[in-house]
């Protein structure tokens, strides 16, 4: 299990450069807006919207301009505190406690960018979705996988401990765990049908390499294959997307 101080002191650090640091990269630009592309597929206008580990809220503001209404929320103090000076709706509520979520229900629930990967279990989560969503209301998470090419490139096969890794920021470490497609459709299981599954950096770099000198050659490639099998499950991160039946 997690400890959820040491993840909430964790992203509460990083909430104070967090929009800086997402501003400079040019390559969590391409992928969030391929995440965007990905969710206007099935988000209806005007959707109410349930953001699990919404971080800064830059997701949550996105929506927000294009007419839709979410309730953000996440673990960490700072990244609370960043929400609400935004001015969006935040609740400070970790996404195993979804039971503690009393709502109207959501026609959507999001979550970006492998927060889920703090959790061993996905079924802490799912098991408590089917009551805050709307009948055939869809679910959109990014999630990282345990095959990701360009660490088993570079020799890095981390992912594929079972038992999980820890990873550090700004100098405080917590465990993370890499979710395969098949676990994350077993943890949704009856009650949800799946929908699609589409690799965000699979043949294209990931966020640290930001220096890749042949980088929009291969978010090209990107393109054509990333929801084609095998890459729309070996990746950096995968999008996925279930419907509640």
């Amino acid at each position: 299990m997690q400890d959820s101080s040491a993840v909430n002191k964790a992203f509460s650090t990083q909430s104070v450069h967090y929009d800086d640091d997402d501003r400079i990269n040019r390559v969590i630009i391409d992928l969030r807006q391929q995440v965007y592309r990905h969710v206007a597929r099935f988000m209806n206008p005007g959707s109410r919207i349930l953001e699990l580990n919404s971080g800064t809220g830059i997701d949550a503001s996105y929506f927000v301009s294009q007419g839709h209404s979410v309730l953000a929320t996440d673990l960490s103090d700072g990244m609370i505190s960043e929400l609400k000076k935004k001015g969006l709706q935040a609740r400070q509520l970790s996404y195993d406690k979804l039971d503690q979520l009393k709502s109207e229900p959501f026609d959507y629930v999001f979550s970006n960018f492998g927060g889920l990967n703090c959790i061993d279990n996905l079924g802490a989560v799912t098991k408590n979705l089917p009551g805050l969503l709307k009948a055939n209301g869809y679910v959109t998470w990014v999630i990282m996988p345990p095959v990701c090419l360009w660490e088993i490139m570079s020799g890095t096969f981390r992912r594929f401990n079972k038992n999980g890794v820890m990873a550090h920021i700004d100098g405080h470490y917590f465990r993370t765990w890499y979710h395969s497609l098949d676990d994350i459709k077993k943890a949704f299981g009856d009650r949800f049908e799946f929908i699609e599954s589409e690799g965000l950096a699979a043949l294209s770099p990931p966020p640290h390499k930001t220096d890749f000198f042949a980088y929009n050659f291969s978010r090209r490639v990107d393109r054509i294959f990333n929801r084609s099998f095998p890459f729309n499950r070996w990746a950096d991160q995968i999008i996925v997307t279930f419907r509640l039946k």
